[in-house]
């Protein structure tokens, strides 16, 4: 459809939308119903018995399938049919987490799936941009992604990248005039908005003239459609410690086999033995778990507002040595007020906090009114008019736009002026949005006398250079050298207040000379006088940024404030030290990366700054070696939060485009948040060491039991059914609860983990080696004392419930750096219950009859039991009083 070349109410008709009111929920719904949801079609994902039929594709596992086939064929049916069942359980147990880890991931892309702002029952509402609908009236912001092909109503110097489509770098102006003549290329379609496209500056509004495939991006969808892997640097690393592990395991049941053989034990009975010890000792499961650990850590986080896009960070958080954070919304509540205004002559207090328009002026402690403060009016409601922000009354006062402009608004409300009047009393005729390079915002608005004015507002030091009048005593005079040291020496008072300073200027035109570009209009104007404004700080903060610093992570604050202001916040959260140095934005902009580095460490508040300048401090304090984490939210902090170790965007306030470059949006846009993220990052970290250390410290006590045996010419201590059996109930369900255990109370105490780190870094190694050749050993000992005055098959099952019990008692000791005793053990419930069902597993073989047979088990007395729960339990209390007297 040619919708470039349609008026937009003859498209409005078309498409049965409103563009005053927006399409009702009920429309909404039959429309994606017949049109589908706005996404590209992706590739399928492999069905649920692909997924458990890949749970026996091991080598090792065919090859135990195969001798069990041989073992019933020689008419050991009730062994066959066993193995058989244990592989069929481990399989369904491998299948359910692989399941798990799926669903976990597929929630996870569901929430960081990018939001579009829609006019839905006459309400501008966010959804899922997957939700849009043919005919939705949709809102487009700089910084936006373009969620579906879009037919423009209006736009406000609408610029927007399509480099996606098109290849062309430039970015397009859009105009939402109708194009008339032959069919234009996409390029040239300057009223249409395609999907995938960004607008890179200004705003407009659209109304969705296709969905889904029938986009022009969905045409060329095989352009766009890239395969992204989860896999992380910690998945690798231990994927090729697993080809390792898979060696040193065959090697040692091969040896266990020969010596077995060699001892002249039977063939067959060997080699199905040593085939089931490699199925148990070997971690084939190994990267899938810690899959399944990071999905289940990732889940752990949403639960704590942080949202992780990327697998990788969760590993990297643990690391982190910096935090680069923006001040505004992230350490305060970005809920801006003003507490002063400024003009020529005059200082006056606003009483009031947050959105709601209630407060009072006073100056020098005794009320006054605006109405008869021509130059305080003129200040609020040029304000008022050089803004776009509405506050909105719900169940409290929010704010629908930016929070400077909000507490603009607010102050007007105070004094009684109604945001009406930017419709009713005064008429729009233009507007330069703000922009970060030139810190300002422009509007040319006309009066009821069809008078005509620039009215610009923004960071006081810009505005004061493009001034050159001053409002003053009801009059404007030319601005002196006086006049502008008085208005410094009112910024330096605001900003010793911790105060937010925005200046507002104006100036008369002529109805023949409307200016068309920035600085034309910007120049030459009248100083009216300043607004003080501040963002409080969160109340939480404080402790977050303390704790922070405790866990040995420097917290660097990032603003477009003034100086003064920066500090006076910082100081008051804890960030900047006594010593501590702040660096403005022109300061920084001279320097060297070189003479950055040189001084680095040093800085804590980086100061009136633009978004540029992020880069500059991210590479500095990665060349000096620290891992970085950087907040922001627009579209220019997109290229630092890249490039930052730890990209954290802002779920809020900030943009897709800075969603798309982050690997972590904080939902509520909160520094504590980050803390939270950090602390979770280490535990996950931790929890995936915990478990390789119970599994592979479990693996080697199950093969050196059988090594020490063989070599000693002793009758095999299990025989093959009962190795698979420890392997099912002790690596399965006690190991995983252990991805879900909580952080030890040190965990932010200790120093961030170094990137180069091993995963057996910490004395892993010596933990693991060691606490498997004590389970070994004790289980041997189990064996030995119950084979000198014991039937063989008492003894193998003395022996199966010793390696079991020390196993199961080993998980507990796995939850601490330190030893068993460092932690209560009732704390992890999930892993209570795992013992307690592992320990009715291992019961239910011994004492119930049918499966005694299977098993080869007996029955035990109490005096055996003594001697398994002494003997399982040494490997425990042993490392652990060693681990007391070292310390």
């Amino acid at each position: 459809m040619n919708w470039f070349g349609k008026e937009v109410d003859e498209i409005e008709k078309e498409l049965n939308s409103n563009i005053q009111k927006g399409l009702t929920s009920k429309q909404a719904a039959k429309k994606l119903e017949k049109h589908g949801l706005n996404q590209l079609d992706e590739p399928e994902r492999k069905s649920a018995l692909l997924i458990f039929l890949s749970q026996f594709k091991d080598f090792l596992i065919v090859v135990l399938l195969a001798a069990t086939l041989i073992s019933g064929l020689l008419g050991e049916y009730i062994d066959a049919i066993a193995i058989i069942l244990i592989v069929l359980l481990n399989g369904v147990l491998g299948f359910v987490q692989e399941r798990k880890a799926e669903k976990s991931l597929q929630a996870l892309k569901q929430l960081t799936a990018p939001k579009t702002k829609v006019l839905r029952d006459g309400k501008w509402t966010e959804i899922p941009t997957a939700n849009i609908a043919i005919g939705d009236i949709v809102k487009i912001e700089s910084g936006n992604r373009i969620g579906a092909d879009i037919r423009l109503i209006d736009a406000k110097s609408l610029y927007v990248d399509e480099s996606a489509l098109t290849g062309e770098s430039q970015p397009s102006h859009k105009d939402p005039k109708k194009i008339f003549g032959t069919d234009p290329i996409i390029s040239d379609q300057h009223n249409m908005l395609f999907k995938g496209t960004l607008a890179v500056k200004g705003s407009g509004l659209g109304i969705v003239v296709a969905t889904g495939m029938k986009t022009e991006m969905g045409k060329i969808a095989h352009l766009i459609q890239n395969t992204v892997t989860l896999q992380t640097p910690l998945q690798r690393k231990l994927e090729q410690l697993g080809k390792i592990l898979i060696v040193v395991a065959l090697f040692l049941t091969a040896l266990v086999v020969l010596v077995g053989i060699l001892h002249g034990h039977d063939l067959y009975t060997m080699f199905l033995a040593g085939v089931s010890l490699a199925v148990a000792a070997i971690p084939e499961g190994l990267p899938a778990v810690v899959t399944i650990s990071l999905a289940l850590g990732v889940q752990k986080m949403i639960k704590r507002r942080a949202i992780v896009r990327k697998l990788p960070a969760v590993e990297t958080l643990g690391c982190a040595t910096v935090i680069c954070s923006d001040k505004t919304g992230t350490l305060t509540q970005n809920k801006m007020t003003v507490t002063h205004i400024w003009a020529p002559g005059k200082l006056v207090e606003v009483s009031g906090t947050g959105y709601e328009p209630v407060g009072s002026f006073s100056e020098n402690g005794k009320a006054i009114s605006i109405d008869r403060s021509p130059e305080l009016k003129q200040l609020l409601t040029f304000g008022l008019l050089c803004s776009n922000a509405t506050i909105v009354k719900e169940k409290e006062y929010k704010l629908d736009g930016d929070p400077t402009e909000g507490a603009l608004v607010v102050a007007a409300m105070k004094a009684g002026l109604h945001p009406s009047i930017r419709h009713n009393d005064y008429k729009m005729i233009h507007e330069f949005p703000f922009d970060s390079q030139r810190k300002m915002m422009s509007v040319i608005v006309e009066n009821k006398r069809k008078e005509r004015f620039v009215i610009t507002k923004g960071a006081p030091d810009v505005v004061l250079a493009n001034s050159n009048r001053i409002a003053k005593d009801g009059k404007q005079k030319i601005m002196s050298s006086a006049d502008q040291r008085e208005i410094e020496r009112a910024v330096e008072y605001l900003g010793s207040k911790a105060l937010r300073a925005i200046a507002v200027a104006y100036k008369p035109l002529l109805k023949s000379n409307l200016p068309t570009f920035e600085h034309q209009a910007e120049s030459n104007l009248t100083f009216i006088g300043m607004t003080g404004m501040i963002d409080p700080p969160r109340p939480e903060v404080k402790e977050a940024i303390k704790g922070c610093h405790e866990a040995g992570i420097k917290t660097v604050m990032i603003t477009g404030d003034h100086v003064m202001t920066a500090n006076a916040i910082a100081k008051d959260l804890g960030i900047l030290p006594q010593g501590g140095k702040t660096i403005d934005g022109q300061t920084l902009a001279n320097m060297t990366v070189e003479q950055l580095n040189a001084i680095i460490e040093d800085v804590y508040v980086f100061a009136r700054v633009s978004p540029e300048h992020k880069l500059k401090i991210v590479k500095a304090f990665q060349e000096n070696g620290h891992v970085v984490a950087m907040t922001g939210d627009g579209v220019n902090d997109a290229p630092a939060i890249k490039a930052a170790d730890i990209g954290i965007a802002m779920g809020i306030t900030g943009t897709d485009v800075a969603k798309e470059a982050s690997s972590l949006i904080l939902s509520d846009d909160n520094f504590s948040t980050i803390r939270a993220a950090i602390e979770e990052g280490r535990n996950i970290y931790e929890n995936i060491r915990k478990f390789i250390r119970y599994m592979l410290a479990s693996n080697v006590g199950e093969i050196l039991v059988m090594l020490f045996a063989m070599l000693m010419g002793l009758p095999l201590p299990l025989i093959a059914i009962q190795i698979l059996w420890v392997n099912l109930i002790t690596d399965g369900l006690p190991a995983m609860a252990l991805a879900v255990d909580s952080a030890e109370r040190e965990s932010m105490q200790r120093p961030p983990r170094k990137t180069d780190e091993g995963i057996f870094a910490g004395g892993l190694g010596w933990k693991i080696i060691s606490r498997g050749f004590l389970i070994g050993l004790v289980s041997l000992i189990a064996f030995l004392i119950a084979y000198e005055t014991m039937p063989l098959e008492k003894a193998q099952t003395i022996t199966f419930s010793t390696l079991v019990l020390a196993q199961l008692i080993h998980v507990f000791d796995c939850r601490s750096e330190y030893s068993v005793f460092h932690r209560n053990p009732f704390e992890n419930k999930p892993l209570l219950l795992a013992v307690l069902s592992s320990l009715l597993l291992l019961v239910v073989v011994i004492y119930y009859e049918p499966l005694q047979a299977v098993f080869h088990t007996v029955p035990l007395h109490i005096s055996d039991w003594l001697l398994i729960v002494g003997l399982s339990s040494i490997p425990t209390i042993l490392l652990a009083g060693f681990n007391i007297f070292r310390k």
